[in-house]
């Protein structure tokens, strides 16, 4: 035995011995030098691996003789053998790099060993050797030039050794790539993509290792490549079908599904259009978009698409599910791929490249994969959609009526989503002798059980009001309601019957917030009056009851202590602000007030309550004007009718209407009525009243009637203009003078069951879809 290996195999033998005793990362790190000492010192790997079990087996024998002395009998669990492994397995890391891949190859090997025999020299047997793996083999000097390769190098790149040596750049690297990592350590690992020579791109798997050549003067490498490609697109795979399930999993209904899921489809197939259709039932089909929107030399069709691509849609949306089809198909690259979404019938989706490109086995299987997702994520959310219709359906039916009389708007927002109703409830119910019957009320707790009770009381509360019960006997009868309904006591509730003719409001308050009046211009006060205790709390032969004239034009507010209660704040401070914010609402529509009040005591974080509150504006009072006949007085005559009108509640559409009928009448009277020049002291006299949901306005003038000609030329419409933006037209000229009546019925206010009865604490998603968009208002 020589010097150098008896030397090595006593090291050896002491570095064990100390790792087998206190099993440390030292130890390893100990082992790897040792391993790269063997390589430079040419020790055998079996002389190596012969000493190492030698030396383990008496190790082994020594600690069983300890412990047998000290216990009675050696432990069976010892773990000096996987110790020793470890440590024997560590210092073979780096023969290993040589010899990679040399299990695969031992077939081989064993039919070119007959060769080997042959060869001259040592070059020769290593060239053998280095040849019968299947990992590509390469040589580098220390400046990264690969020097030698092996033949499966060569299959593996498309650069064989005919071409060494190869500098860096290497023929086969990727530019765009992420950068060829250095050669400077010892030993590393790395994968990164390659251009085959015959523009395949592939991904490698690198080992490479440190060597010094025997002068001692310049490092060389050693390394193995293989093909991992296979598990690179595996990996991508998953990855990108986690990246899309992770986007899509927080989206519920299908415009958000397909809103977070095309973005994402788009960029991990690297598509530059993305295009969704879907068809419902004998209508047009619903387009939802993501990046650049389609576009050519052909006329969009009525969907916003062109038809060839509304084509494409069309066909591919009958073909079975998961088809993927290639467009143009048959061709050597695709300009997209179509395929329908899901298994109805009714959408398709088409992916459309910025240029064309070859489509190859793993991009076939991606886009299965992803397609498949978000098809299975539409059909999720198509079914959400329908059991949420459904449920929201219900609710608001338990909420309260679809349609308000006119000068009303309501605001309801409920504290916990998705949920539509909470424990807070509103009702508005005219009454047959043309009162009208209010109630606001509030359930002790939140969510569905809260929700439970209030739509049984909500329930009883409006067949009290049809039945003739007033605000304090309603509250009366509702108590032995509440005290058999589990849950409901405590409730408070305000109940009022507002009298718009007479102008007056009787109300009774059972615990609740007190009602907040404003006249004209003024600052609101609560009405405090008719107070008592919350539902079913004590016995009350009868509740009181209180009332308060309404002033022309003042603006009444109810509401649920969501809208005012905030933790750590006086709740007078919430009474003051929409006190102070009604003062400023006076030629405002009811909506507009609710739109007012709610951002001024909005929370920073939003509203954390059950919120209802129901605004009502009271008629003001009419309006007279007796303007010169001239032309210059009408601008003022526009502008005072306008705000009139909106302190009256009319819509603005409807508003505009009146506003250009009555101005024709005055422009007539002006222009016709008085011929021969209107002096100061001719008159225009206009009249405008709101009595209940009529609203009527009377021009007069006493000028001299002009007969209409037979026919007018292009001017003479003013008439059937005012007959077509009113729906009574009356015009009077017995004698002197002419008075035009026009007449108009105000809507209902109505909302569609579908909508949101949420106002602005509403929190939308944004995104890059290019669609309409469902406006998610209030009343």
């Amino acid at each position: 035995m020589s010097e150098i290996l008896t030397a090595f195999l006593d090291t050896y033998a002491d570095a064990l011995r100390r790792h087998l005793a206190a099993p440390e990362r030292d130890g390893l790190a100990e082992a790897h030098e040792l391993g790269r000492r063997a390589l430079v010192e040419g020790i055998s790997l079996l002389d190596l691996t012969e000493h190492h079990f030698r030396v383990a087996k008496q190790v082994q024998l020594e600690a069983d003789a300890q412990e047998t002395a000290a216990t009675g009998a050696a432990r069976a669990d010892s773990p000096l053998a996987e110790n020793a492994l470890e440590f024997l397995l560590q210092t073979l890391i780096t023969l290993d790099v040589a010899t990679r891949g040399y299990l695969d190859g031992t077939r081989r090997y064993e039919q070119q060993r007959s060769r080997a025999d042959d060869l001259a020299g040592r070059d020769e047997f290593r060239t053998a050797l280095v040849e019968s793996l299947q990992d590509g083999f390469f040589v580098a000097d220390a400046r990264g030039t690969i020097i030698e390769v092996n033949k499966a190098f060569g299959e593996l790149t498309g650069y064989g050794a005919w071409g060494v040596p190869y500098p860096i750049p290497h023929p086969w690297s990727i530019p765009e790539g992420p950068r060829y990592p250095d050669l400077g350590t010892e030993a590393s690992r790395f994968v990164v993509p390659i251009q085959h020579r015959d523009g395949r791109r592939r991904w490698i798997g690198v080992s490479t290792s440190a060597l010094v050549k025997p002068d001692g003067e310049e490092h060389i490498f050693v390394g193995t490549v293989r093909d991992v490609t296979a598990e690179h697109d595996a990996q991508a795979r998953d990855q990108a079908a986690n990246r899309l399930a992770t986007a899509l999993a927080a989206a519920t209904t299908v415009a958000e599904v397909l809103e977070v899921g095309l973005d994402e489809l788009r960029r991990t197939v690297g598509a530059e259009t993305a295009v969704v259709a879907v068809w419902a039932a004998h209508q047009a089909p619903e387009v939802y978009v993501s990046g650049t929107p389609p576009s050519g030399s052909g006329e969009a069709s009525a969907t916003g698409l062109e038809p060839a691509t509304e084509a494409i849609l069309k066909r591919a949306r009958l073909r079975p599910g998961r088809t993927l089809i290639a467009v143009p198909e048959g061709a050597g690259s695709a300009e997209g791929i179509v395929a329908p979404l899901g298994e109805t019938g009714d959408a398709a989706l088409w992916l459309r490249f910025a240029v064309p490109r070859v489509v190859d086995a793993a991009d076939w299987t991606l886009f299965s994969l992803l397609i498949g997702h978000l098809s299975l994520a539409v059909q999720r959310a198509r079914n959400f959609d329908q059991a949420r219709s459904t449920s929201l359906t219900l609710q608001r039916a338990m909420l309260g009526p679809i349609e308000l009389p006119p000068r009303f708007s309501v605001h309801y927002e409920p504290a916990l989503p998705p949920l539509e109703i909470g424990g807070d409830w509103y009702d508005v119910v005219p009454l047959p002798d043309g009162t009208i019957g209010v109630v606001v009320g509030d359930c002790v707790g939140r969510g569905l059980s809260a929700a439970v009770v209030m739509g049984q009381l909500r329930t009883a509360a409006r067949a009290l009001l049809l039945r003739g019960a007033g605000p304090a006997q309603l509250l009366t009868e509702l108590d032995p309601v509440a005290a058999r309904i589990p849950g409901a006591l405590c409730t408070t509730v305000c109940a009022a019957v507002l009298d718009p003719v007479r102008g007056l409001v009787r109300y009774s308050n059972a615990g609740h917030m007190p009602p907040i009046l404003a006249d004209v211009d003024k600052t609101g006060r609560l009405l405090e009056g008719g107070r008592s205790v919350p539902l079913a709390t004590f016995e009350t032969l009868r509740r009181p009851e209180a009332t308060t004239p309404l002033p022309p034009g003042s603006t009444l507010v109810l509401f649920t202590d969501g809208l005012v209660e905030r933790r750590g704040e006086d709740i007078d401070e919430g009474f003051t602000k929409i006190a102070e914010t009604l003062a400023d609402t006076a030629e405002k529509l009811p909506r507009e007030v609710a739109d007012s009040v709610l951002s001024a005591l909005r929370p920073d974080g939003g509203y954390d309550d059950d919120i209802a509150m129901v605004v009502y504006r009271q008629p003001p009072e009419p309006l007279k004007l007796d303007l010169p006949a001239r032309p210059d007085r009408l601008t003022m005559l526009r502008r005072t009718l306008t705000a009139w009108l909106s302190a009256a509640a009319v819509p603005h559409n409807l508003t505009a209407d009146l506003v250009a009928a009555t101005n024709e009448a005055c422009s007539n009277s002006i222009e016709h009525a008085y011929q021969d020049g209107a002096a100061d002291t001719e008159r225009v006299v206009i009249t405008a009243e709101c009595a209940g949901d009529r609203v009527v306005i009377e021009t007069t003038d006493t000028g001299t009637w002009r007969p209409r000609p037979a026919d007018p030329g292009p001017r003479g419409r003013g008439i059937d203009m005012m007959r077509a933006l009113t729906e009574e037209l009356e015009i009077d000229h017995p004698g002197p003078g002419t008075r035009v009546r026009m007449s108009v019925t105000l809507p209902a206010i109505t909302f569609p069951v579908a909508s949101a009865l949420r106002g602005t604490n509403n929190r939308s998603r944004g995104g890059t879809m290019q669609r309409d968009r469902e406006a998610h208002g209030r009343l």
